[in-house]
């Protein structure tokens, strides 16, 4: 079994889950990115779009990084059964914000992690998220922070968007990008091997 995290794979880009993933102390050996399609299957809810993705991401990276560790991960953004994937303009951005303008939504995120001996674990956790309701110059504000640009739901909770949310059920770390102590669990429970 590899010692602590020396042969870990992070099968994504995002810089979020990478620096979520060393908040628990874990720093993956090598970022793989899978690039695979994103486009929701037509019908396919906002749960089983982010399972499927992030299986679909683990398998593209664990094929080519055999006897390893891999992490994937997958968050939507759903209002309603409404999926609100990454804007592609300014203009998506501002009709998101709108629609997520004092409402609850929610974060959900799949993770899965497979170890080196090709054993699978996965887990899907819901965040629910309320908006304050946002008057004009705020929805202009926060389009000019160019912070939304590659967010699912067009926004970083970690960033300006802070001051729009006015509660939280659930975990926080998911609406960032990555449920740490689900990750965690699912780590451990597959022998993964800490720092102590």
């Amino acid at each position: 079994m590899p010692d602590k995290d020396s042969n870990l794979v992070l099968a994504s880009a995002s810089i979020r889950r990478l620096d979520l993933l060393k908040q628990i102390g874990v720093s993956p050996v090598l970022i793989a990115p899978a690039d695979i399609e994103e486009t929701p299957i037509n019908k396919e809810s906002p749960k089983n779009l982010a399972e499927r993705l992030a299986k679909h991401k683990m398998e593209v990276v664990a094929k080519r990084n055999q006897g390893r560790w891999v992490i994937s991960a997958d968050t939507v953004v759903a209002c309603g059964r409404r999926i609100l994937s990454k804007p592609a303009d300014r203009s998506e951005t501002s009709d998101f914000l709108k629609l997520l303008s004092g409402r609850r939504h929610r974060v959900i995120s799949s993770v899965c992690v497979m170890d080196p001996n090709g054993n699978l674990a996965s887990r899907s956790v819901n965040t629910v998220v309320l908006f304050k309701r946002l008057n004009i110059d705020e929805v202009k504000f926060y389009l000019s922070t160019q912070e939304w640009k590659d967010k699912a739901g067009g926004y970083a909770i970690q960033g300006q968007a802070a001051r729009f949310v006015k509660s939280i059920k659930g975990s926080y770390s998911n609406v960032v990008g990555l449920p740490l102590s689900e990750t965690y669990e699912i780590l451990v429970g597959l022998g993964f091997q800490f720092p102590q």
